[in-house]
Formats: structure tokens, C-alpha cells, sequence
């Protein structure tokens, strides 16, 4: 017999031999009482049963597991042993109960949430900060990525929903989708760029310097190329290609490079508090637009009542309806 063998035969070896949950709270209200007929009638039986499932469950784990005396009874050290894990063994049940009814109310659980750079800030993000406060036991995962990522996590179930847009070739069948909104950008520079400078700012002042960007074919990419060709331009001669928000911001701010990124990513790392301050905002193309975005899930699949109580939060946030999606 090997030892894989050896731990089914003996990890459920007491409930093989009959032992009983009645018997478990009777040992500890046992424990408690020190007497047969007191801790029959905490449980709500009759004292001759309570001493016939005593009998059992000495049969059962082998042992002496109480002393009768003139003043009631005394658990032997194999009583005490087994009256302490069963008490464990009780409340554990009742700690599983009580989170079971906490995630089926969505008190409780995981929500994993995917979200393209601007929506993760606009949106999620004040979410994630009401929900700490009024439904702390939810634990919410964030991935941010591009729409193609999110799209290719959704539907392999790793996540339950995610805010940004469907990709060319994924099933529109698939999913269900409510729109939110277009996604304005900006472009950003560091504190100190002559650009912040300038009066009178012009894509020729802009376009003397490096452009760092999304790599070839990237949403915000295309954007911002088809915006400037539809203002009389050519895209950036020298650009950088990342697909990483930390790097552009590192970039950024330790160059003289200009960085196109979501407006609530622009407003957020401006800030005074973010960064020491050291992005900037360029006073330029403030009409900029990415496609819009939405609210995106697989269809026809039931959230957790958890991820529900999230969705609702997002969508108020957003000036969605509360229907289903």
C-alpha cells in the first residue's frame, strides 16, 4: 500500500466507523456541562440516548472517554482531546456557513475585473475604494492590459469582466456588451518641457521632439496618427514603442519625450501627489478621442453574486442602467 493509499484509508477513518455529528456536539457540550443529563438536554435529547451515542462513540474511537463520579462526570484525557477538536470541528462548519451565505448574498468573494489604462483609473479604481469600506471581505484582482489581452482572458474564465473594447476576430456572439463612452487623451510631457512654456502650441513644436508610443497597430496609436494626418500632419518621425504604462511614465519624466496616454491617466499622474508632480499636461489636441469603450462579459454566464454587486457599482459609476447586460 502506498502512502496515497494509506491517507484516503485513515483521513476519514472516525466517519467510515459510523461517527456522528450529534455525538461531536454531545462531547462537547460534555465538556462543558459535566453532566450526562445536562448536556443531553443542551442538544435536545432524552438522557438514555445521550448515554447510548456516548457508548457508540467510545466503541467508535476506542477510548474511555469519561469517568462517571457522585456530582455528574469527568472527561478522561481522550475526552478532552476529542471534545477540543470537535469544538474546532463545529466552529469551522459554522465559520463555512456563515461565509457560505456571505457569498451568496455577494458579501463575499473574488471578482476579477480586467481594464484598459483609463477605466482602470476613472472607473475601477473609486470602486475598488467603496468597496473596502462596504464590502471588505470582497476581494477584487485587477489585470490592466490591452483590449485584445482582456478579450483573450474573458473567455478563457479568468476573468468575469473587463471595461475596454472587442477586438477584430472575437465573436461578437460570445459576449454581451454595454457601451460607456469614448475615451479622451492627452499628450504629456515632464515638468519643466519648453513646451509647457510655449504659447500658442502647434503639432510642429511638438513634433521636433521624441514621441513615446504604443507599439505598431496599438489603439491609442492609431488614434493618435489618424488624428494628425487629419490635421494636415505626418505621425511622429521618432518614436519609442512600449506597451508599458510604468515605462512611459519613467521615460517621461526623465526626458524631454512626449507620451500620448488616456486623459484620466494624464489627470492622475499630474497631480501634485503623483509622481512629485513631474508630468505635465500639453495645452494641445484636447479633443483627442479614442473609439469607445464598454462593459464587456461572456454571454449567457451567471456572476457570482459578488461580482454582480461589483458590476453594479461600475455601472453606476459610469451613468450605466442597472439592467443586465
Amino acid at each position: 500500500m502506498d502512502e496515497d493509499d494509506l491517507e484516503r484509508r485513515t483521513r476519514d477513518d472516525l466517519i467510515r466507523r459510523g461517527l456522528r455529528f450529534s455525538q461531536l456536539r454531545l462531547i462537547v457540550a460534555l465538556q462543558d456541562i459535566n453532566q450526562i443529563s445536562g448536556a443531553a438536554a443542551q442538544i435536545a435529547m432524552t438522557q438514555p440516548a445521550a448515554s447510548r451515542l456516548l457508548a457508540e462513540l467510545e466503541q467508535t474511537v476506542g477510548a474511555k472517554l469519561y469517568n462517571r463520579h457522585p456530582r455528574g462526570v469527568t472527561l478522561t484525557k481522550s475526552g478532552e482531546r476529542l471534545a477540543q477538536k470537535a469544538q474546532s470541528i463545529l466552529r469551522i462548519l459554522d465559520e463555512s456557513h456563515a461565509e457560505i451565505s456571505e457569498i451568496e448574498t455577494g458579501t463575499r468573494g473574488l471578482v476579477r475585473i480586467g481594464a484598459v489604462s483609463g477605466p482602470a483609473l476613472e472607473l475601477v479604481l473609486p470602486v475598488i475604494r467603496e468597496m473596502r469600506v462596504t464590502y471588505p471581505d470582497i476581494e477584487i484582482a485587477v489585470d490592466v492590459d490591452t483590449s485584445d489581452k482582456l478579450a483573450e482572458s474573458l473567455l478563457a474564465h479568468k476573468s468575469d469582466f473587463y471595461l475596454g473594447r472587442l477586438p477584430d476576430g472575437v465573436d461578437a456572439r460570445a459576449v454581451e456588451l454595454q457601451e460607456i463612452g469614448p475615451e479622451p487623451a492627452r499628450l504629456i510631457v515632464r515638468a519643466g518641457h519648453p513646451l509647457t512654456e510655449k504659447s500658442n502650441l502647434s503639432f510642429d513644436d511638438c513634433l521636433a521632439y521624441d514621441w513615446v508610443m504604443q507599439n505598431r497597430g496599438g489603439l491609442l496609436r492609431r488614434t493618435v496618427e489618424a488624428y494628425l494626418l487629419q490635421a494636415g500632419y505626418e505621425p511622429p518621425a521618432r518614436i519609442l514603442s512600449t506597451s508599458s504604462l510604468l515605462l512611459t511614465l519613467a521615460i517621461i519624466s526623465q526626458t524631454s519625450a512626449i507620451a500620448p496616454v488616456a486623459r484620466s491617466v494624464a489627470q492622475f499622474y499630474s497631480g501634485e501627489d503623483a509622481l512629485d508632480g513631474r508630468i505635465r499636461t500639453l495645452d494641445i489636441a484636447e479633443d483627442m478621442v479614442v473609439v469607445p469603450f464598454a462593459l464587456i462579459r461572456r454571454r449567457q454566464d451567471s456572476p457570482t453574486a459578488a461580482a454582480e454587486r461589483v458590476l453594479s457599482a461600475i455601472r453606476s459609476r459610469a451613468g450605466l442602467t442597472s439592467k443586465q447586460i
